[in-house]
């Protein structure tokens, strides 16, 4: 690839541990644990190329966020559209109790998320198209630039699975743990536009930059 094409570049990092553990959150506001702020101070540590930082709205991520930015004194932005998908019914419950109330909710629900979407869910193919045009559209906006975008996994792996041309319904193979980061680079030919997984779910400080 040569050196003068005009790149974009996004690196997306997954809030750390909330308070209260594992559960399936979506928009409920936990903030971060003191584990999850040790997690996202340790992904980053005093590494920053960052123009901005756009971030969730939602405490676990913006929390970080607006510390990042204060610290490097770079501009950081709210993307409503980058919220976590709406777990309904779910939200609040761990893996244990949900399968305490059926055994095999999750079971369905991960081999074929179109079809069992929980009760009063954000539907996925709802989810993928906002998280998708928000893409897009900040792609466009911020062209040139090199971005750090604070979300959630559900983000995350719609943005992956987008530039790969996954099938959404697939999306959840993709795992993302928590402070795990992943680049995407977009090189602009034109008004043409070619973006590539550079790294997923590594540590930061150990890529090439």
């Amino acid at each position: 690839m040569s050196e003068s094409v005009e790149a974009t570049i996004a690196d997306l990092l997954r809030h750390g541990e909330p308070v209260g553990g594992r559960r399936y959150r979506g928009h409920i506001n936990d903030p971060l644990s003191e584990r999850g702020w040790e997690q996202m101070r340790a992904a980053v540590e005093e590494f920053s190329p960052w123009d901005r930082v756009l971030t969730s709205p939602l405490s676990r991520c913006s929390e970080f966020a607006f510390e990042l930015s204060e610290r490097e004194q770079i501009p950081v932005q709210e993307i409503p559209d980058f919220m976590e998908i709406g777990f309904g019914a779910w939200e609040g419950k761990t893996a244990q109790e949900l399968m305490e109330s059926d055994p095999e909710a999750l079971h369905r629900f991960w081999s074929d998320p179109l079809n069992n979407t929980p009760p009063d869910a954000e539907p996925l193919n709802d989810f993928a198209l906002r998280v998708a045009t928000q893409w897009e559209q900040i792609i466009d906006e911020f062209r040139g630039e090199h971005l750090l975008i604070v979300g959630h996994a559900g983000v995350m792996r719609i943005i992956v699975g987008h530039i790969l041309g996954m099938p959404v319904e697939r999306i959840f193979r993709i795992d993302v743990p928590n402070a795990g980061i992943s680049r995407i680079q977009i090189d602009h030919f034109g008004k043409e536009t070619l973006p590539r997984l550079i790294f997923h779910a590594g540590v930061l400080k150990e890529q090439v930059t």
